[in-house]
């Protein structure tokens, strides 16, 4: 097993005033040549947006894109058509695919959201953009594995590449084995909240742990904790 350890404190930094984000991995003005990506994870960001902001309309080409609201919502608009609302519970994937524009701005003129922004790498470049959003039940992830991002799940959203997201929220004293889908993949699995026990590391919020040459892991809960599983090929 390898193992690789991303402490919450050793995250880029960007704060703009309406914009408060962490990052994972390179990306804008931060840039650390050790922390580009995680197999064909290439972008996790943990951003904060003021009520009224956002991004406005710009383009992305070959790139599978996943939000998740942990509080407020989204509004999004794109030049597939789409205009959606994307509410806390909620997922949404844009595959840019030959490329598309769009924007996401802050659904309250009040309230902050925050959201996780989410980029990996597709299996296949240059495909139809398409865009997709789902509303999952948050009972069903209950010290339970919910796939919420699939190549192969008819419940989960669609990615175009082999690679599974997956929330779980685990209660105090709990544990759960997340099993690997494919061989080779690698999981890099991100603490939303709590406390958690993988791999000999005690990770706290907004740790997150790389995991690869293994078929599966344990985790145990020390706290209420949820998780965040993102399950990519380690190109």
């Amino acid at each position: 097993m390898k193992t690789i350890t991303h402490r919450s404190d050793t995250r880029g930094k960007a704060n703009f005033g309406w914009l408060n984000s962490r990052h994972t991995f390179s990306f804008g003005h931060y840039f650390d040549p050790e922390r580009i990506q995680f197999g064909a994870l290439r972008v996790l960001n943990d951003d904060i947006v003021v009520g009224g902001a956002g991004f406005p309309t710009h383009p992305h080409n070959n790139m599978e894109i996943v939000s998740i609201p942990l509080e407020g919502a989204l509004a999004h608009k794109d030049s597939t058509g789409t205009e959606k609302i994307i509410a806390t519970g909620e997922v949404q994937i844009m595959s840019a695919g030959s490329g598309l524009s769009h924007s996401e701005y802050n659904a309250s003129k009040t309230e902050e959201v925050n959201f996780l922004q989410v980029w990996v790498l597709p299996k296949e470049r240059d495909i139809n953009p398409r865009y997709e959003q789902k509303l999952f039940d948050e009972n069903a992830r209950k010290n339970k594995i919910q796939v919420v991002v699939a190549p192969d799940n008819k419940n989960a959203l669609w990615i175009n590449q082999d690679a599974w997201f997956s929330l779980t929220d685990l209660d105090r004293n709990t544990s759960i084995t997340y099993d690997f889908h494919k061989s080779g993949n690698g999981v890099y699995l991100f603490v939303i909240d709590g406390n958690v026990s993988v791999a000999g590391e005690l990770l706290k919020k907004r740790d997150a742990l790389g995991i690869s040459d293994t078929s599966k892991l344990e985790v145990s809960a020390s706290t209420n904790a949820r998780l965040l599983f993102i399950e990519v090929p380690m190109i």
